[in-house]
């Protein structure tokens, strides 16, 4: 009976406080539920372009979310499964959230020479603001891949499949209310060229071992 308390209580704290918020993207005009501002055409994959997930142009195809789920959260973790194609621009945004502080966080990539790409990630609260990029840790286009952003309330770091790039210190209080773009900048450039599938937002530094990762299936376009 003891050991099986025991057993239960480690069990209880290895699992999260709050289920995560996920948004499967299988339909533009729609995000977890929530109705969506489109821009352009972005469009569901078939399985035989490498779906489920929503494909965007790199011109002028984005979603707006009307709703923030990193309102008032200390810490937390964004973690977003890509497959960024080649032929799109230099910078490009595929998650922005902001609220009306202005207070907001960005997972970007800078796609590179030879069909590569490398993460970016910002924070930015006041004047306070921090960027993690790193040119010469570069992953292929054409193929799923989760990028996560995690704070915990001091600390800030970027994660490609589970492998930690980048931190860096920053004091990045609660959000308030506000809007996530996907597929590009809320002020509609930096457009995204690929595919979205999956998005989380954790309300909590996620534990390493717990970040998502890996390729779900061999894709490509």
């Amino acid at each position: 009976m003891l050991l099986s308390l025991v057993a239960a209580t480690c069990l209880h704290a290895l699992e999260p406080s709050v289920a995560p918020t996920v948004w499967r993207l299988d339909r533009a005009g729609e995000v977890g539920g929530v109705a969506t501002e489109i821009a352009g055409k972005p469009r569901a994959l078939t399985p035989e372009e490498g779906g489920p997930g929503l494909w965007f142009d790199g011109v002028g195809d984005g979603l707006w979310v009307p709703l923030n789920p990193l309102a008032g959260q200390a810490s937390f973790t964004i973690e977003v499964l890509i497959r960024p194609d080649a032929g799109g621009p230099e910078e490009q945004r595929y998650f922005h959230v902001e609220d009306a502080a202005g207070r907001r966080g960005l997972l970007e990539l800078r796609m590179l020479e030879a069909e590569a790409w490398c993460l970016d990630t910002f924070l930015k609260s006041g004047e306070t603001k921090l960027t993690l990029i790193d040119r010469a840790k570069t992953h292929p286009a054409g193929r799923w891949t989760w990028v996560s952003l995690r704070y915990d309330g001091q600390t800030m770091s970027a994660w490609v499949d589970g492998v930690k790039e980048l931190e860096g210190e920053i004091a990045f209080g609660p959000m308030g209310p506000g809007r996530i773009s996907l597929g590009t900048r809320q002020d509609r450039r930096s457009w995204f060229r690929g595919a979205i599938r999956e998005v989380r937002i954790s309300a909590e530094a996620l534990p390493p071992e717990r970040l998502q990762r890996g390729e779900p299936v061999a894709s490509g376009r």
